[in-house]
């Protein structure tokens, strides 16, 4: 599978204008202290903040903002709308920031919410906390602090952050951060099937045979109507991206984890850009479309794409959602 490179992962981070910033707290208190302190600044300079938190942190924000002059300038964003995918998150960052800064410096918060997360999803976000700085590389006006509770979360995934951030609010002191990794980003390897996965080859002409065999897969375990259409949409595009840039063919895997239904497409194509399908398309786009359109119908998806291994994409449906 291949699509149209337009960014490449050595680009220089560290030189970038976009300002990346992590922000290890632990306790209510301290997020609190670190991002009341960075809405003020933000808002004496006349900067306008946009807020993504979970729903508890955006009550105790707008509690300490309700009578301050700071509250007028900063918007509370529903990501929860969004959904359970990050693929979803770069286009809405980049929506809210056009829309919201017309040529000013604007400045997000930005705060997964991890709890309940399935260990694919946990590493979706780590990977989409690395792509950010390739997506608005060249966006001036954009600082974006990302809070992490480190009381609350497990060592791997502040480490993670850690290597994903130029910047680090540290005893509130905004500088470099010294854990910063300027390289390409480390995939942990794929979790193996939970259970015994059904195969099917594919290739050109056989798309009636995927989606037969995803929607025979999908009817056993109780998903159906426009969940099940989303998917076989979604399933068509990936399979139909193996028959043109893969090799002409690959292999389907489907099986049930946890509440998710997965399909797995594997051929031997290369996709280059780690940004394909994370913006929304143009009008006048030649290509791209297809991961973007698969991105918005699945509840989590999943590349790994190497030239020497090929491209593996897991998607994943939640049964009841």
């Amino acid at each position: 599978m291949s699509e149209n490179s337009t960014t490449s992962p050595e680009a220089s981070h560290q030189d970038s204008p976009f300002r990346h910033e992590l922000y290890p707290y632990e306790g209510d208190a301290q997020f609190l202290d670190g991002v009341m302190s960075f809405i003020r600044d933000a808002r004496a300079g006349s900067e306008l903040v946009l807020v993504a938190v979970a729903e508890p942190k955006e009550r105790m924000l707008r509690t300490e903002l309700e009578g301050t002059d700071a509250a007028g300038g900063v918007t509370f964003l529903d990501t929860a709308a969004l959904g359970r995918n990050p693929g979803r998150l770069i286009p809405a960052w980049r929506d809210w920031v056009s829309k919201a800064a017309e040529g000013h410096p604007v400045r997000g918060i930005s705060e997964s919410a991890w709890n309940g997360r399935s260990p694919a999803e946990s590493t979706e976000f780590g990977y989409h906390e690395w792509l950010l700085n390739l997506a608005f590389a060249e966006s001036p006006t954009w600082w974006l602090m990302c809070p992490y509770d480190t009381a609350a979360l497990e060592p791997a995934t502040l480490e993670a952050a850690r290597r994903c951030h130029p910047l680090l609010l540290s005893d509130g002191t905004h500088g470099p951060n010294g854990s910063y990794v300027q390289e390409p980003y480390a995939f942990p390897e794929f979790a193996p099937a939970a259970d015994h996965p059904q195969e099917l080859p594919y290739q050109r002409g056989l798309l009636s045979a995927v989606r037969a065999h995803i929607a025979a897969c999908a009817t056993r375990h109780g998903l159906d109507g426009a969940r099940l259409r989303e998917l076989l949409i979604a399933a068509c595009e990936i399979a139909g991206n193996s028959i043109k840039h893969g090799g002409g063919r690959g292999v389907l895997r489907t099986w049930v984890e946890g509440e998710d239904l997965i399909c797995e497409f594997h051929d031997s194509g290369h996709l280059k850009d780690p940004l394909v399908g994370r913006f929304r398309p143009t009008v006048d786009q030649v290509g791209g479309r297809g991961l973007w359109l698969v991105h918005q119908l699945c509840d989590l998806v999943q590349i790994r794409s190497t030239a020497e291994a090929g491209t593996t994409i897991r998607l994943h449906t939640r049964l009841f959602p």
